[in-house]
């Protein structure tokens, strides 16, 4: 009996090597034809705006950035005439002041054009709560987790750990306070001073967007931005939030105010949906981010932000 080592065949280096580079050739032409699905999926994939007249969901996750692609997105909504009304669905511990105050500036206008309504889910803190009251009409569930009103710059002074190491940083600057705080240092009293009056600009304008868009006066918000956090049903007590619910509650609330027909259909304007997302998922995330098509995970937030979360 022959047995497969016995093979002359496997013998001949020129025929280990054909068979080889066979192998290599179908992982090649595998290769070839995902990327060609794939151009073809994004290229000739279904369309994803308004079918017909509708209702428009912009979904607001995650930590808050400015993003010139959802601004843009947003515009475009308050000229589709087939819009009715968005619901602008909340999910997000805050981010960046400028992420904040974009998406609030980006909502203010189409709100201009169209009914609009927050949906707080889970979260809805700082700069998302910023983004919050860009819109009509504001609604929770009651044990959302809500507010955090205010601004802060965080500075880690690892002085002591660098000298146990040995590691000395010196600079050459041209002002008292180019890249100031050094992070092998404590604030000085000046680089203090000019740190706070960084913080304070922006929670002056932070808290006068929110006295001015819930009706408050100014002294009543301030009593209300000291950072706290609350539970949907305190939003609803103290005024940051409008009604309990969500988005049923809302499409009830644009029905009745504005007459838009809650049995219109709904779609997802903001994040626009993947349409590659099962080829993601067929390649590997390995493979995915080696061919670019990675979805990106957490963001690195540096400077002055509005974010709320447990300390660790």
């Amino acid at each position: 009996m022959t047995q497969l080592g016995d093979d002359p065949l496997h013998a001949i280096p020129a025929t280990r090597a054909i068979r080889r580079s066979r192998g290599r050739w179908r992982i090649f032409a595998f290769l070839a034809l995902a990327l060609a699905i794939l151009v073809g999926v994004s290229r000739f994939g279904p369309d994803f705006s308004a079918p017909g007249e509708a209702v428009a969901r912009v979904e607001i996750n995650g930590t808050i950035a400015t993003d010139r692609d959802r601004t843009e997105r947003i515009a475009a909504l308050a000229d589709d005439d087939s819009v009715r009304a968005v619901i602008v669905a909340i999910n997000s511990p805050g981010g960046t002041t400028a992420g904040g105050e974009e998406l609030y500036e980006a909502l203010r206008a189409l709100s201009s054009a169209k009914p609009t309504v927050a949906v707080i889910n889970e979260l809805g803190a700082s700069a998302a709560y910023m983004t919050a009251i860009g819109t009509d009409h504001i609604l929770a569930r009651r044990l959302s987790i809500v507010g955090s009103i205010g601004v802060l710059y965080r500075h880690v002074d690892a002085g002591r750990l660098l000298d146990t190491i040995g590691i000395d940083l010196d600079k050459i600057a041209s002002g008292r306070l180019k890249a100031e705080p050094e992070f092998d240092a404590p604030m000085s009293p000046e680089v203090r001073r000019s740190l706070e009056a960084l913080v304070e600009d922006s929670f002056a304008f932070f808290l006068d967007l929110v006295a001015e868009r819930r009706g408050l006066t100014r002294p009543q918000a301030l009593a209300l931005a000291d950072g706290r956090i609350m539970t949907g049903q305190m939003g609803l007590e103290t005024g940051l939030v409008d009604a309990l619910g969500g988005e049923a509650e809302a499409r009830q609330w644009l029905d009745e105010t504005h007459g838009v027909d809650t049995g219109l259909a709904a779609f997802t304007a903001w994040p626009p949906p993947s349409r590659t997302g099962w080829l993601r998922q067929w390649l590997g995330h390995g493979a995915a981010d080696a061919l670019g098509l990675g979805a990106g995970g957490a963001i690195a937030l540096d400077g002055l932000i509005s974010l709320w979360h447990p300390s660790p």
